[in-house]
């Protein structure tokens, strides 16, 4: 089991950027792939991003309006970091994000291949 703690959500405006952290204990981490997933109000949670173990293979949702060529999803694997850099931020990015982690799996795009999550962090984008 892994513990996360997301930071770096807050207030900002439309157009603007910010930079999700998610710390994670253990000295595992860097055999986790990690993934970045939003709830918005009234809204089911989903999917915005992973990333291998090693950073070398990432893939980002590519639904209609989604995150694609906007969020970056890296990690520090000396850290036991992951980061979320979110730019041209819309009012529509609104929402709580979460870290999660996954010890082995498929199909990373969805929620149940994920052990351990983090509690979120709230992103408020403003017009």
């Amino acid at each position: 089991q892994v513990q996360l703690v997301e930071s770096g959500g807050g207030l900002v405006q439309a157009g603007g950027s910010l930079r999700l952290s998610c710390a994670a204990s253990g000295r595992t981490f860097s055999s986790y792939t990690m993934g970045w997933f939003r709830q918005a109000p009234g809204k089911e949670r989903e999917f915005i991003a992973y990333i291998s173990w090693s950073g070398r293979n990432t893939y980002y949702a590519d639904y209609a309006d989604s995150v694609k060529g906007r969020f970056t999803i890296s990690r520090d694997n000396a850290k036991n970091t992951v980061y979320l850099q979110m730019n041209s931020l819309k009012r529509e990015d609104t929402a709580v994000y979460y870290c999660a982690a996954s010890r082995s799996g498929t199909y990373y795009y969805t929620e149940r291949a994920y052990n351990d999550w983090g509690q979120g962090t709230q992103v408020t984008v403003s017009s």
